[in-house]
């Protein structure tokens, strides 16, 4: 029998997120929002739940800046993509698998995640990109993240591990 690090399933955390994400569309957030705006050229984040048991972050992406292939450490996880658009990069086992999610899509980590998200264009014709919003669930709340490069061999490598409690690396 395998003990898990939650008692959450990542049925629960994609139900978390999308809960939260009901309520930033709906302002209940808005106070915790940058003034002017998410930043254009940096990712943004701010925990909007936090306790022994359950972390939930809202993110902001921006084009050019990537969060390294990395896993969750003991945390599994889900997101809920707001507005706009990510790139999933995850890794299968065997090969990289690309998805994109855009707004009102899901996804879910289980223990063993290895994966990159990134902005993606929303549409072909935004002359002036603009950031993408996601809610990230994580049970139980993130301690540490390990980072992966892909071998020359075509096998994953960990490159380290970073202690933390911020969200989907740097």
């Amino acid at each position: 029998m395998v003990l898990a690090p939650t008692r959450l399933r990542p049925a629960d955390l994609l139900h978390a997120t999308d809960r939260y994400a009901a309520d930033v569309l709906g302002g209940r957030y808005d106070r915790v929002l940058p003034a002017g705006g998410t930043p254009a050229a940096e990712r943004w984040f701010t925990r909007l739940h936090g306790d022994d048991e359950l972390d939930v972050w809202l993110i902001s992406w921006v084009p050019d800046r990537s969060t390294e292939l990395h896993d969750h450490g003991g945390s599994l996880g889900a997101l809920t993509v707001v507005s706009g658009a990510l790139q999933e990069t995850r890794w299968d086992g065997e090969q990289l698998r690309h998805r994109r999610l855009a707004a009102g899509d899901q996804a879910a980590f289980p223990l063993g995640w290895v994966h990159d998200v990134v902005w993606a264009r929303d549409t072909i014709s935004v002359a002036r990109p603009s950031p993408t919003l996601s809610v990230h669930a994580y049970s139980p709340p993130l301690t540490a993240m390990s980072y992966y490069e892909v071998s020359e061999r075509n096998t994953l490598r960990r490159m380290r591990t970073e202690l933390t409690d911020q969200p989907e690396g740097k």
